[in-house]
């Protein structure tokens, strides 16, 4: 094939409307040009972690809508809004699945153009780092407090179904697959760079797995535990087994 034709068709006119809308001759050309890849597979590193900015600001984006409509009680729009967060963080790791194509010492020539940055610095990431905080606020002021209701009793002891325990659980996910987000991404780590190698920044990058330990919500995360032992507790931690007398 012949490649220059190819690069410049993909490259597009950006005479169409639908290229004009979507500003796509930018949106290409936020790539290095062919000819300064340092391999084949340095155009699908930017382009992944490019796209992961991208969903990262639709997230951020979304959750603002989430924290106005969880301070109204608007509980529909906030459990359909956190749906759509909940595909896109899906989506953000099955992206990571893509750079497992990549061999290590593909990933090592990479490196060496990255100068000092790393996935710490990612402004999406960052942003997301700051927004839980505001959204439990929001949804303990609404759905807690104003209804003299704790995460004890919607849980277990004035257990319904009801709308707070819904919410709740919204943000539990949103939790959770943020976790698993940096899971995927920190066994990516392991498989290109190493285990016990050190990062950009100089640092082990074992230090990374401390951002695991990071729970948005760590409420949500605690009362399944005191459930867990409050029942075994009333029922006994060690019970007569179910073949016991057969």
């Amino acid at each position: 094939m012949d490649r220059e034709y190819f690069y410049q068709l993909i490259g597009g006119e950006g005479k169409f409307d639908y290229e004009i809308y979507l500003n796509t001759q930018q949106l290409l050309s936020c790539q290095k040009d062919y000819d300064e890849l340092c391999n084949a597979d340095e155009l699908q590193f930017q382009i992944v972690h490019q796209s992961e900015e991208l969903w990262m600001k639709l997230i951020a984006y979304t959750l603002l809508d989430i924290d106005d409509y969880l301070q109204a009680g608007n509980t529909m729009r906030v459990l359909t809004l956190f749906r759509r967060v909940y595909l896109i963080q899906k989506l953000m790791i099955q992206h990571l699945e893509i750079l497992e194509t990549m061999s290590p010492k593909e990933y090592q020539e990479i490196r060496l153009h990255l100068g000092n940055g790393s996935g710490q610095e990612s402004p999406g990431f960052r942003t997301l780092l700051r927004m839980f905080k505001p959204l439990w606020q929001s949804f303990k002021t609404t759905y807690l407090d104003a209804k003299g209701l704790t995460v004890e009793k919607i849980y277990d002891s004035e257990y319904d179904r009801g709308e707070a325990y819904m919410v709740a659980e919204a943000l539990f996910e949103f939790d959770l697959l943020f976790q698993n987000f940096r899971y995927h991404h920190i066994k990516l780590i392991h498989r290109t760079i190493g285990l016990h190698a050190k990062s950009l920044k100089g640092k082990a990058v074992d230090i990374l797995n401390d951002g695991l330990k990071m729970q948005f919500f760590p409420e949500l995360w605690a009362i399944r535990g005191e459930m867990t032992d409050r029942w075994g507790g009333q029922y006994g931690v060690v019970r007569d087994s179910l073949s016991t007398g057969h």
